[in-house]
């Protein structure tokens, strides 16, 4: 009977041990439980963030996109302008050189004294003759810059 006290003694001290070890593993599994459901939120959470990320960044672009659209409308606004002024700009600077040579040959003609022997200058009637009145009248061409949109 000695072993037999022995053995249930053994397996007692056993059964404890397997009880033990039984609960290690439950807190263990609860460990890794708690882990992985902290884990998963993390997960979560940084998705979440990855998606207002997403969602800010499309609105950006969108707002970027309206700004580079209203610049260029503005760009091709202006653009139309300036060729109407260098246009404007090249049609007074012809009238302004045929208003200068105009003045340029009244003053020849009237400052010319005749010598003897040289070829006399009639003075140019500028006011009567039709050619050059066509000069002195001519209005700028006003070309609007909405003619000009592509």
């Amino acid at each position: 009977m000695a072993s037999s006290s022995g053995n249930s003694s053994q397996i007692h001290h056993s059964g404890s041990e397997e009880d033990l070890v039984g609960l290690r593993k439950r807190k263990r599994m609860q460990s890794n439980r708690e882990s992985a459901r902290r884990s998963r939120v993390r997960k979560q959470k940084h998705l979440d963030d990855l998606t207002d990320q997403i969602n800010q960044m499309k609105k950006d672009n969108t707002q970027i996109l309206t700004t580079i659209d209203v610049t260029t409308q503005q760009f091709v606004q202006v653009e139309a302008e300036n060729s109407v002024i260098r246009a404007q700009m090249g049609e007074l600077s012809q009238r302004l050189d045929y208003l200068n040579e105009i003045i340029n040959l009244i003053n020849c003609s009237s400052s010319t004294t005749t010598a003897p022997g040289l070829f006399e200058f009639e003075q140019p009637d500028f006011m009567n003759n039709p050619w050059n009145l066509m000069y002195l009248n001519q209005q700028p061409i006003m070309a609007s810059a909405e003619m000009l949109q592509y």
